[in-house]
């Protein structure tokens, strides 16, 4: 750790010492006041006048809501900081006071508290002088839609300039004090397939002379994962798993039509770009033999979070600071799907898991009843100040355009474009 950063890093404690009290405050009030995707105006309206009382300047989003603020004005590199601000449509079952004050919404995922902690680390920054460079806070919406308001932060060119960026995400798996990291694949892709098969319908008594829909599901449900498996390589973690499967109401009539509808995953980049093309071919040939006519809806989602390895060594000097070695863990990798992936189209990227259990029974994401430990917060602010400096220092050191598209790109990619992935993502998958 350099001079400069150790100076800065220790303001940074400062200001979070004598602010803890503001940041759970601050998360109290997001938490008592969820609002779904794209239609985070009062969280926006909240955030743009806490920003505006430290002096900064902050502008919204083109998408009308979030916002995107800079802190630092002097030369060097550009760092991005990411939080993302929107809830779930989940009734909040806690008895707290500040529990959601809006029916059928809550923040069941955490985003109360990423957000809290990219706000901090914003009014922290806003409050020392010689920063190496300029930090951009993005306040997103929209991460818990398909294909997630990623899209359209790096459709915006938002992150144009930038050398590199973090974010984190809680984990209610590790306790409050601990931050978990991982070096390539940390969170994986996730589509919707959905499927319809069409037939004559008929007796049960005569399924030779129909098309058996209820059958021809059987075997897509029970085939196609097994199938699916032996077309691509293990070490991609491609899934296919069912949700929902719906034919018929008479015990004794073979259906006209039936669905089935799940999730495919994949931890690998290249695997997911082709999951569409094979499991379309797969649902055409299980269907083939059963006489059903088929139609497969395959819907994009969200690309894998693959940690970039330089960024990841940034953020464990950033953790080793915050909580010690003692508190760095490593991370396993999760089959749940997170847009931030997409910000990879354009520059390195890293995520870190957040510890927020404080004891007790475990309070499982996407659930009504998730709570977190609220010391996370100072925390997460120490943790991505840090990691924001150790990069602006490392980057002002490294040759010119480092963490930017290749010469000829503009940095605004339609999302899947796979030609401004990173080279080190090839190598350094799990």
């Amino acid at each position: 750790m350099t001079p400069v950063v150790e100076k800065l890093g220790a303001a940074v404690d400062e200001w979070v010492a004598t602010h803890a009290p503001r940041l759970v405050a601050v998360r109290r009030h997001l938490h008592a006041h969820p609002e779904l995707a794209y239609a985070e105006v009062e969280t926006t309206s909240f955030l743009e006048q806490r920003l505006r009382e430290a002096g900064l300047s902050p502008v919204r989003l083109p998408s009308g809501t979030g916002l995107v603020v800079e802190v630092g004005e002097g030369p060097g590199p550009t760092v991005v900081l990411r939080g993302d601000i929107d809830a779930l449509p989940l009734a909040d079952l806690k008895d707290v006071p500040y529990a959601s004050t809006t029916p059928g919404m809550c923040h069941a995922c955490g985003h109360d508290v990423h957000t809290t902690v990219v706000l901090g680390v914003a009014l922290a920054l806003a409050t020392v002088d010689g920063l190496p460079g300029r930090v951009r806070c993005i306040f997103q919406p929209a991460e818990e839609t398909v294909p997630g308001g990623a899209t359209q932060v790096v459709a915006s060119g938002v992150l144009d300039g930038a050398t590199r960026a973090f974010a984190l995400h809680c984990d209610p798996s590790v306790p409050v004090g601990q931050v978990g990291l991982r070096t390539g694949a940390i969170t994986a892709a996730c589509d919707r397939i959905d499927v319809t098969l069409t037939g004559p319908g008929g007796h049960t008594a005569r399924p030779h002379l129909t098309v058996d829909l209820v059958d021809a599901l059987g075997r897509l449900i029970t085939e196609l994962p097994g199938l699916l498996s032996r077309q691509v390589d293990p070490r991609a973690g491609m899934s296919l798993v069912w949700g929902s499967v719906d034919a018929g109401v008479a015990a004794n009539a073979i259906p006209q039509r039936g669905t089935l509808r799940g999730t495919v995953r994949v931890l690998d980049r290249d695997a997911w770009q082709g999951a569409e093309e094979i499991i379309r071919a797969l649902v055409a040939k299980v269907a083939a033999a059963t006489g059903a006519a088929v139609e497969v809806d395959y819907i994009r989602g969200v690309p894998p979070v693959v940690n970039d390895p330089r960024s990841v060594a940034l953020l464990r000097s950033a953790a080793l600071e915050t909580v010690g070695p003692e508190g760095v863990v490593l991370s396993p990798q999760s089959m749940g799907g997170e847009d931030f992936g997409w910000f990879a189209d354009v520059l390195p990227i890293a995520l870190a898991r957040l510890g927020t259990h404080g004891g007790g029974a475990e309070l499982d994401l996407h659930r009504g009843t998730f709570d977190v430990d609220e010391r996370a917060l100072e925390v997460g602010v120490r943790l991505l100040a840090r990691a924001a400096l150790h990069a602006l220092e490392a980057d002002a050191a490294s040759p010119a355009g480092v963490g930017l598209p290749a010469p000829g790109r503009t940095g605004r990619h339609a999302p899947g474009d796979t030609a401004a992935r990173r080279s080190d993502e090839e190598s350094h998958r799990a």
